[in-house]
């Protein structure tokens, strides 16, 4: 935890030394940086608004986006579910649309579970500049923005619910499918 900790501040730092050697004022990447924690909505936890602060900046490339490969343990065994937690709705149907098109297709669903844990946080980060976007466009002062991408920002905890309790049903389901198959196969052995 202390070294996260020291990872932020440090990270923080860079952040303030960049803004000074181009000349700014620091008001702007302190607005970024507030935006981008309300965003993210994990103030007890730094390190996650680091992680995304770098994550983002791998993608804007001098104002303009460029989807990158940018790696997330969390995308690549949640996928659909990653994306929802996160609110990039949009993101989740295609996600879910191109898994049903390749679970016919051998090892088409580990494939897919890579793509989405490199690709899946460049989503996240698309859902956060439209939503910025937004709001800017609708609000003018910069305390009201932020309590606005507090509002619309942040993550859904019901996911983290929803997803454990449909991967246990699954995993009851082929278990259940299982032990029916080895009893009807015991079954028809008792017959002879």
């Amino acid at each position: 935890m202390i070294e996260d900790q020291n990872e932020v501040e440090a990270f923080k730092e860079r952040s303030r030394a960049r803004e000074e050697q181009s000349g700014g004022s620091g008001s702007d990447s302190e607005y970024e940086a507030k935006m981008l924690e309300a965003f993210v909505a994990k103030p007890d936890k730094p390190e996650k608004g680091l992680w995304y602060a770098n994550a983002f900046a791998k993608y804007d490339v001098n104002g303009v986006d460029a989807m990158r490969w940018n790696w997330s343990w969390w995308a690549f065994f949640g996928g659909i579910w990653f994306l929802i937690y996160r609110k990039a709705y949009a993101a989740a149907g295609g996600l879910f649309l191109i898994a049903i098109a390749s679970s016919f297709i051998p090892f088409g669903g580990l494939v897919i579970s890579i793509l989405a844990g490199g690709y899946s946080p460049y989503f996240v980060y698309k859902t956060y500049k439209t939503k910025k976007l937004q709001i800017e466009a609708a609000e003018g002062d910069d305390n009201r923005r932020i309590e606005m991408m507090q509002a619309l920002g942040g993550y859904n905890q019901w996911v983290v619910i929803l997803a454990v309790i449909i991967n246990v049903l699954v995993i009851v389901g082929v278990f259940m499918a299982i032990a029916a198959g080895a009893t009807a196969d015991t079954a028809s052995y008792q017959g002879y």
